[in-house]
């Protein structure tokens, strides 16, 4: 059988690591507008120290999905000493871009806010996200506070540690995505010359510059969703400007679900990639 990536929920370590003991708050609320509040789940493990927080972004086109229900898929980060915030945002339903990505701002502002009562690290705040989720993590984490889209009401954001990119679109604009074009992006950017323009806005690639934080990306190459250049060519831009970037293709990897030894392997890939690169210590 073919090897696959998932898409939308969580990405499942195995037997390979230990069941740590959890406390879970659900529910919070960080965030409210006229279509309704937005909520994120936290959960951690006991410990003094503050920790440092994977923000768990889900796919779904922009359109559709939900935050895992729960943390066990991300054990290893757990185990690894992180916290783990599973997020809801607005879908393109309720608002179109650059909504969504506000959101995720909003909620980097979060953990900034309650970070000592919760005892999380704000300077260690890892994105991560698959499909759509991911390009959400790689537009909130590259984008700066002068790029004007952040919300006066979700305080100052905090500048993000990592970025794990699963499978995600890195270039929305027309010209880019040819043949793999797909409604979902109209829907979400709008269209005509307005969407057009939104649509640039709204693509990693024309955020890459220097000093970004680390990126890492794991692609199947044989994704019928979101094509593997999508990656590759993020990879060589950020090469270019010097940031930090690994690249996992996956052979015969699609944009679904894999098996648990697979995915067990891609998560110890980027925990790893975390130590590198000084986020965990």
């Amino acid at each position: 059988m073919a090897a696959a990536l998932l898409l939308g929920t969580p990405l499942a370590g195995r037997e390979a690591v230990a069941q740590p003991q959890v406390t879970s708050q659900r529910d919070i609320v960080y965030a409210d507008y006229p279509t309704g509040p937005l909520h994120l789940d936290l959960h951690r493990a006991p410990g003094t120290k503050a920790a440092p927080v994977l923000v768990v972004i889900h796919g779904g086109a922009w359109a559709r999905g939900q935050r895992p229900a729960n943390w066990t898929g991300y054990r290893r980060f757990v185990q690894a000493g992180f916290a783990v915030l599973s997020v809801q945002y607005r879908l393109s339903w309720a608002a179109r871009a650059p909504a969504a990505v506000e959101d995720i701002r909003c909620v980097m502002g979060w953990i900034a806010r309650v970070a000592p009562r919760e005892r999380l690290d704000p300077s260690r705040i890892v994105l991560m996200g698959t499909s759509a989720g991911a390009h959400l993590a790689l537009m909130a984490g590259f984008i700066r506070p002068d790029d004007g889209l952040d919300p006066a009401s979700c305080g100052p954001v905090p500048r993000a540690a990592a970025i794990l990119d699963f499978y995600g679109p890195s270039d929305l604009r027309a010209e880019s995505l040819g043949a793999w074009a797909s409604p979902s992006i109209g829907k979400w950017v709008g269209t005509g010359d307005a969407g057009a323009a939104m649509a640039a806005r709204m693509s990693p690639i024309m955020l890459v510059r220097r000093g970004q934080p680390p990126v890492f990306i794991a692609h199947g190459d044989a994704d019928p969703v979101v094509p593997l250049v999508a990656s590759t060519t993020l990879k060589a831009a950020l090469d270019q400007a010097g940031v930090p970037a690994a690249l996992h293709v996956v052979p015969g990897g699609g944009h679904g679900r894999s098996d648990p030894q697979a995915q067990d392997r891609l998560l110890a890939e980027a925990v790893a990639f975390l130590e590198q690169h000084r986020v965990i210590r």
